[in-house]
């Protein structure tokens, strides 16, 4: 038993991501701006998966309801609509993510 543990103190521990980014995109997020009422928006794709489509429910502020498809790189993920123009950038903050739509209006996303 001591040989197995002590095997295990020489693994190098791996930096740890924030529970988004860890936990995956799939699954329903809330979309909010200021002044607007806020939105549910389903992201589709596998468990852990760095891209995936998007179905908007109706309501969306702005552009929102063009959303169709999402990519994660690097803690920044991109919102675009079905011609793959770029509708926002959101960066992974503490309780989902926050930024920007192209037009400049803040948007959060947030489980």
């Amino acid at each position: 038993m001591a040989l197995m543990l002590a095997g295990c103190a020489t693994e190098p521990f791996a930096a740890q991501e924030p529970a988004a980014a860890n936990a995956g995109m799939p699954g329903r997020w809330i979309l909010s701006a200021p002044n607007a009422p806020s939105c549910g928006m389903e992201f589709v794709g596998e468990p852990g998966a760095s891209q995936g489509g998007i179905q908007p429910e109706g309501g969306c502020p702005g552009d929102f309801f063009m959303s169709r498809h999402w990519a994660l790189a690097q803690n920044t993920l991109t919102i675009v609509d079905g011609e793959e123009r770029p509708l926002a950038t959101l960066t992974l903050a503490k309780d989902g993510f926050q930024g920007a739509s192209v037009s400049g209006v803040p948007v959060t996303l947030a489980r």
